[in-house]
């Protein structure tokens, strides 16, 4: 027999109640109970950074926290960054600058970027290496998603 506890959490704006399991990470019960399956989950460690979403503002590996743990919180994921059909400026800079292959690490690089940049507008090339170098990508060489992340720095701090 499992422990459950009732949480409320608020999702890209929607609020959630529903039972977990008190051993229940977030990143589980985002994909599992809620059916957001942009916060991949890889590692399971908080090694990898797939996972990363936004947890009050701040970025968060949602494997290496519970669910009981956001109740009361204000959680945004990959799919709530977006204005309607109008991309965020990280996520438009990624498509500009091709800074994606197999996406899997895409959504924890989106999102560890849109909370490094709030907190460092107008970052520089040497800050946003620094910035992902807690994300992992097989995939891109990294030269792209810098790039990315240069571009949505710059724009984001109203520099262009």
């Amino acid at each position: 027999m499992s422990d459950t506890r009732e949480i409320s959490v608020t999702v890209n704006g929607e609020t959630h109640k529903d039972t977990v399991e008190t051993r229940m990470h977030l990143g589980d019960f985002l994909r599992l109970q809620l059916r957001l399956t942009g916060t991949h989950l890889g590692c399971e460690h908080g090694v990898c950074g797939a996972c990363t979403v936004l947890v009050d503002g701040e970025a968060v590996r949602s494997c290496l926290m519970l669910a009981v743990q956001a109740d009361g919180k204000d959680v945004t994921t990959i799919e709530g960054i977006a204005n309607g059909e109008e991309l965020h400026p990280v996520q438009r800079a990624f498509r500009e600058n091709h800074a994606l292959q197999c996406g899997f690490c895409t959504p924890g690089m989106i999102i560890s970027l849109i909370a490094f940049i709030k907190e460092n507008p107008g970052a520089t090339e040497s800050d946003i290496r620094t910035a992902i170098s807690g994300n992992l990508c097989r995939c891109t060489g990294y030269q792209s998603i810098v790039a990315a992340g240069v571009q949505a720095a710059s724009e984001m701090s109203g520099a262009s």
